[in-house]
């Protein structure tokens, strides 16, 4: 075989082995690049050649450098061996880095191993995050664990009443019957849609929550919510038609035309500068910015959210962690925003995995009901991937303190489900804290 025939293997194998080191799904990685799930897999299983152009693409989406994708197995595997050692539970272990090449050369069986048992530790971390945050902060979950709860303290407290009360009138206890019938029925249906919904976690099905159909509807292009197949739940046809309105809105106040064209007259792109020219709302300019994800902003992402800091739109830069729909970090910018509304800030922020983006947070307020209405604040944080070493003012920022493993973080409200306690050893027994 060529050589080139073997850097294309290579790559492709190196690409899959990759995306299952991080438990994403064909589907999701080639949506997210912008190929289909097919070609996609024609390329990983090396039937197909991946351009630089594409290479870069699956790199940042897998959240490695292009190289560690087109270099040799031994050096993808010394990489391999780098990652293992910077993982948070490595801390107070110090592992010869420089003689990472010596062990994958004397003991190739046992680097294997430790290589499998790695990849298989980052994939089940990964389902532990999946699974925490959605016990957690997951809606429909908290509702359905509710309506059980209810139906069992209703049942528990006829059936006190039957056994404690001697003399009960004849259609009293008839209509005490009728609730213990009505009240069971219920909680074997609840618990039915229980048990089949926690299933679900474990099948390819996803995402499971409505704000989720509607970040992989805007992902795949934002079409008709009537028609569109990623919004399965009504919930989350309902959330993307009036995304879509305001979309709508957004595009004729600003024409994609209108903003190619000053993009590409611009000297320079900042936005607060770019918003200024046109005349228009900073936070119109940012939106567009990132539905429309002109040139130079190929990968941007944008978060929004309402005065209480909930996250209302979410739509994700390419490795940038974003958590489920509940509580995210802390320090974003975007929060900082809500208390300096109309003053953009400008911060580079720096995600636990070492990527540096650069982030433009802006807060408006708005009295929709009249000077007797309320005053209603909202946030925009626009994000951009950004190249070369990260600046000593990048401000460390993660997706929730529940999956951060920043322990020594000043805003943690509670401890991490992925790194120990602070001033505590790992335990090997016992149960899992956070």
């Amino acid at each position: 075989m060529s050589e080139r025939g073997s850097l294309h293997v290579l790559t492709g194998t190196r690409i899959r082995e990759r995306r299952l080191a991080l438990s994403r799904r064909q589907a999701e990685v080639a949506r997210a690049v912008g190929i289909s799930p097919a070609y996609l897999n024609l390329i990983e299983h090396n039937r197909r050649p991946v351009t630089p152009e594409l290479l870069g693409k699956l790199a940042a989406e897998l959240q490695v450098p292009p190289d560690e994708l087109s270099e040799g197995r031994e050096e993808a595997r010394i990489a391999a061996l780098r990652e293992a050692a910077a993982h948070p539970s490595s801390q107070g272990v110090t592992p010869e880095l420089d003689q990472a090449a010596e062990f994958l050369a004397r003991f190739p069986g046992w680097s294997a191993v430790l290589l499998a048992q790695s990849r298989r530790a980052a994939a089940m971390e990964r389902q532990l995050i999946d699974l925490s945050d959605r016990m957690t902060h997951d809606p429909y979950l908290l509702a359905a664990l509710h309506e059980v709860l209810s139906a069992v303290t209703s049942l528990r407290s006829t059936a006190s009443i039957l056994v404690e009360e001697d003399e009960i009138a004849p259609e009293w206890r008839a209509r005490f019957h009728a609730n213990l019938a009505e009240d069971s029925q219920r909680l074997s249906l609840t618990a039915q849609e229980l048990v089949r919904y926690v299933d679900s976690f474990e099948t390819e099905r996803t995402p499971l929550t409505p704000q989720e159909e509607v970040e992989a509807w805007l992902d795949g292009g934002a079409s008709d919510p009537d028609s569109a197949s990623e919004l399965v739940s009504d919930a989350a046809r309902a959330l993307a038609s009036r995304i879509s309105r305001e979309m709508l809105a957004d595009r004729i106040a600003l024409p994609d035309a209108r903003l190619t064209a000053v993009l590409n007259a611009a000297q320079a792109r900042d936005p607060l500068l770019l918003a200024s020219d046109m005349g228009l709302p900073l936070d119109l300019v940012m939106r567009r910015l990132a539905m429309l994800r002109p040139p130079g902003y190929e990968g941007a992402g944008l978060v929004i959210c309402d005065g209480s800091g909930a996250l209302t739109l979410r739509r994700a830069a390419p490795g940038f962690p974003l958590p489920r729909p509940g509580d995210a970090c802390a320090l974003w910018p975007l929060y900082l925003a809500l208390a300096m509304p109309q003053t953009a800030i400008a911060r580079h922020v720096l995600t636990p995995e070492g990527r540096l983006f650069r982030s433009l947070s802006f807060a408006t307020r708005s009295q929709p009901l009249g000077l007797d209405g309320p005053v209603l604040l909202r946030g925009h944080m626009l994000l951009l991937p950004t190249d070369g070493p990260a600046p000593d003012d990048a401000l460390p920022v993660g997706p929730t303190c529940r999956i951060c493993p920043r322990v020594e973080c000043p805003a943690r409200r509670e401890p991490s489900i992925l790194a120990p306690l602070p001033g505590r050893q790992p335990r090997t027994t016992g149960r899992l804290r956070g």
